[in-house]
């Protein structure tokens, strides 16, 4: 069982904690890494668990640094070694009753096997990516820090190291399923499969197996084509795949990019569910796997986190956000925002990203994308791609999830030119109407409340950020975005659908939202969810295609936050769950009810903490305090967005993470043989250490 209970030992030095203001948002509070694991362990309930849920399984990934012992150091919320944290709800044979379970595991990387395997580590092995994003950084320390993690992926390979470091991800954002696998996923390198329900590590997945696989029932899959295959030195950049891929839910296929720092800078897989003669293919497109397909017209190293994927189409994104090591050459950070350069859509035919069409308007970050979605007809080609994704005016996100304050923004330049509504100011602004400003709130205060809006009308906040549901329509016949838009005023991120709708035109999207302030200002202070909401995207782009609202910086409700807390419409088209004061929320997923009978007819689960559990300094009691603070899962009704069905008791908390996903039973009973899994014995074991690991030792006491 990984640390279950374990301590590493500190020195008389090391126990002299930093004061309050040096510690890092991102590594105090409920966002403090927690080092306790537990296996399956048996969970009290309030409320009444539904029968949907019995034998499945809700787990979410985060990030969680186990070398955390200098809390002032750089760090970002999207650092740190993956854990998974899950409830299962196992029905008991005897009783018929249902007995949810909780279970946290470390998922053990490479880097995390060699970190436990190295004491005398202090800072993680990899670089922050504060590091790397920091404006303010010099390019000497930048490139200290590179150097030290490369040291140390040398040093994890000579004789008798305990664990080498062949891969440098660190699979801590998101969790998939896939052809009898679930898959731990980030953006630096291959799926790592995961064992249910008690999230034991596997091994990494190369698109044809993962390690410690059986093969009794898959002879001859070690001898399929495998991510990175043929690739030379820089097979390893070629393994690297996006921590959202996307699974049909009618061909059951897997569908992911990978983006390098080299040319073809990003390249398109396809991994059909196995054996390939089971398929069902739709349109009749085979199902033969496609790995590591260049996609052209794709000019830099770029930091891309999602995609969209309807049923016959993928969209790429091409956003002006880059992710270069050259940068350090031109004495710039690796990883740099240029609002004043356009964003970019690359959309091509499932099958053949040769056939990209690029789609150009403002620039603007997406971090995820909610939805895609066809136009066409039985029998015709399609016409247009429909996509909703979750659209930012800057990378605020990026600096602020560091503690950073981001750079100054570039002048815009605006693809989309529209005359903006005038405020009682705006009339005495002397500028141009052909300049676009674009920066508006991503959550509004009610206490910064503006007055009502005819509707269609837009907030006068060019001043504020927003993170919005967002709409574009890539018309494939004119090759132009003939809409892009908000949904609404309100701010949403990490959007979901119903799961088996996902590709299609689903009505409604799930997310998460804040109430009592700026997504900016709580970025700063580290990012807090304390409402999740559900928009009706179906009726609200049927309202915005009847009156269009202004191109690129419109939006068809231009309700703040607090109006539509007010509104008592039952069939309002944005419905807000608001947390008890204190209380934040994380990443919800949906569940459906047995015998829908619409399609919202289902339950949101999610992890939900109360901070009067803090500190006066706003710090969790330790781990093993008797008094240690504690998580719940929350069920509630996805169909009134208002009725808590049942609130779990966890034996520990489970700290602010990423992205999470409802395993079915089916699911669970269907995962593919292994005949090993990874352990924490050799990387915690003092025997056979030898000269070459005194060497390394010593050169680790040194870097620190």
């Amino acid at each position: 069982m990984p640390l279950a209970g374990l301590k590493r030992k500190r020195s008389p030095s090391e126990n002299i904690l930093p004061t309050p203001q040096s510690r890092h948002p991102y590594l105090s509070g409920n966002f403090a890494p927690i080092q306790q694991t537990l296996p399956l362990t048996p969970c009290t309930y309030t409320g009444t668990i539904p029968q949907e849920l019995a034998d499945g399984e809700y787990v979410r990934n985060g990030s969680n640094p186990v070398s955390n012992d200098v809390l002032g150091r750089d760090a970002h919320w999207f650092d740190g070694d993956g854990m998974l944290s899950g409830v299962s709800f196992r029905r008991n044979k005897d009783s018929g009753n249902i007995e949810p379970e909780f279970v946290n595991q470390f998922v053990l990387t490479d880097l995390y096997l060699s970190t436990l395997s190295s004491p005398r580590l202090r800072v993680p092995i990899l670089p922050s990516i504060a590091t790397l994003v920091n404006p303010l950084a010099s390019i000497i320390y930048v490139t200290i820090r590179i150097l030290r993690t490369i040291l140390l992926v040398v040093l994890s390979h000579l004789p008798g190291s305990k664990q080498k470091i062949k891969k440098i991800s660190v699979a801590n954002t998101n969790i998939v399923y896939h052809d009898g696998r679930a898959l731990a996923t980030c953006e630096s390198g291959p799926p790592m499969r995961i064992q249910l329900p008690g999230l034991e590590t596997i091994g990494w997945y190369n698109g044809a197996i993962a390690e410690g696989e059986s093969t009794r029932d898959d002879a001859g899959h070690e001898k399929e084509k495998v991510l990175g295959e043929n690739s030379g030195l820089i097979s390893f950049m070629r393994e690297w795949t996006t921590a959202h891929p996307k699974v049909d839910p009618k061909t059951k296929e897997m569908l992911m990019f990978h983006s390098s720092f080299a040319p073809p800078y990003v390249q398109y897989s396809i991994v059909p569910q196995t054996p390939p003669a089971a398929q069902t293919s739709i349109a009749g497109r085979p199902s033969d796997k496609i790995l590591n397909a260049a996609v052209p017209g794709i000019h830099g190293a770029k930091m891309m986190h999602d995609f969209g994927v309807s049923l016959n189409y993928t969209v790429i994104m091409d956003l002006p956000l880059t992710l270069d090591p050259v940068n350090q050459v031109k004495g710039l950070p690796p990883v740099v925002y240029d609002s004043s350069k356009p964003s970019r859509f690359g959309v091509f035919p499932r099958r053949h990203p040769d056939q990209v069409k690029w789609f150009e308007t403002d620039g603007a970050c997406i971090f995820h994308t909610a939805n895609t979605w066809d136009d066409a007809d039985s029998v015709g080609p399609t016409t247009a791609v429909h996509m909703l994704a979750c659209r930012l005016t800057s990378a605020s996100l990026v600096f602020a999830s560091g503690n950073l304050a981001p750079p100054a923004p570039k002048p815009k330049k605006t693809a989309a030119k529209a005359k903006r509504r005038m405020s009682y100011f705006s009339r005495f602004d002397q500028e141009s109407e052909d300049t676009i400003f674009e920066r508006s709130p991503l959550l509004e205060s009610p206490s910064q409340e503006k007055e009502p809006l005819e509707p269609f009308d837009e907030l006068d906040d060019v001043d504020e950020e927003q993170c919005r549901l967002y709409y574009y329509n890539f018309d494939l016949r004119t090759g132009s975005i003939s809409h892009q838009w908000a949904l609404s005023a309100v701010p949403l991120e990490f959007p979901s659908v119903r799961t088996e709708l996902e590709m299609q035109d689903a009505r409604f999207i799930y997310g998460c939202s804040t109430t009592t302030t700026s997504f900016g200002s709580a970025l700063g202070k580290a990012t807090k969810i304390d409402a999740l909401v559900k928009i009706d995207a179906t009726a609200l782009i049927t309202r915005g295609r009847a009156r269009p609202p202004r191109s690129v910086t419109g939006m068809v409700d231009s309700r703040a936050m607090a109006q539509v807390l007010a509104s008592e419409d039952p069939e309002d088209t944005i419905k807000v769950f608001r947390m008890p004061e204190g209380w934040y929320a994380q990443e919800p997923r949906f569940v459906p009810a047995a015998r829908s009978t619409s399609e919202d007819d289902g339950f949101l689960l999610f992890y939900a903490f109360d901070e009067a559990q803090l500190n006066h300094e706003g710090d969790v009691p330790s781990d093993n305090s008797p008094t240690r603070a504690r998580s719940e899962l929350w069920i509630i009704n996805a169909l009134n967005m208002q009725d808590v069905i049942a609130r779990v008791r966890l034996p520990q908390r489970v700290p602010y993470g990423l992205h999470g996903t409802w395993f079915t039973a089916e699911q669970i009973e269907q995962q593919r043989l292994c005949d090993s899994i990874r352990t924490t014995t050799r990387a915690l074991s003092e025997k056979d250490r030898g000269v070459w690991m005194a060497v390394r030792d010593c050169i680790e006491k040194t870097l620190g």
